[in-house]
């Protein structure tokens, strides 16, 4: 238990945790049968299960990665350099990381970065 955290406020990380893990079970089983119908196939219940279990213990090991990977930078939130990092072993994954994140720049809003003020503009002397 971490210092300073309260049995209540562990009690609500566990629950809080629980309802994510439903939640995202629940949508990974509603991805699954509707990719099943698209493609004119049916899955077991059991089938549908273990690949709901498997993607959601995939993405916490994935969340532990790139919380490492941001660890290893110096730095404490993750950023889109961590998750194409992640994808290291998968090129064709990794190259559409990297196109995703370079539309993702491009439609970012430029906000350019303000030049400090210098002494010479306190006094009006032009550089």
């Amino acid at each position: 238990m971490e210092r300073g955290e309260s049995d209540t406020e562990r009690e609500d990380d566990i629950e809080k945790a629980e309802l994510l893990k439903d939640r995202f079970r629940l949508s990974a089983i509603s991805i699954i049968q509707n990719e099943a119908k698209k493609h004119d196939m049916e899955a077991s219940e059991a089938v549908v299960s273990c690949i709901a279990d498997l993607a959601f213990k995939f993405s916490e090991q994935l969340a532990k990665d790139l919380e490492l990977f941001a660890r290893h930078a110096n730095r404490k939130p993750v950023n889109m350099e961590d998750v194409i990092l992640s994808a290291h072993r998968n090129e064709d994954l990794a190259a559409s990381l990297r196109s995703f994140s370079e539309e993702m720049k491009a439609k970012a809003p430029q906000i350019g970065k303000k030049r400090k003020k210098s002494k010479a503009d306190d006094i009006g002397i032009p550089e």
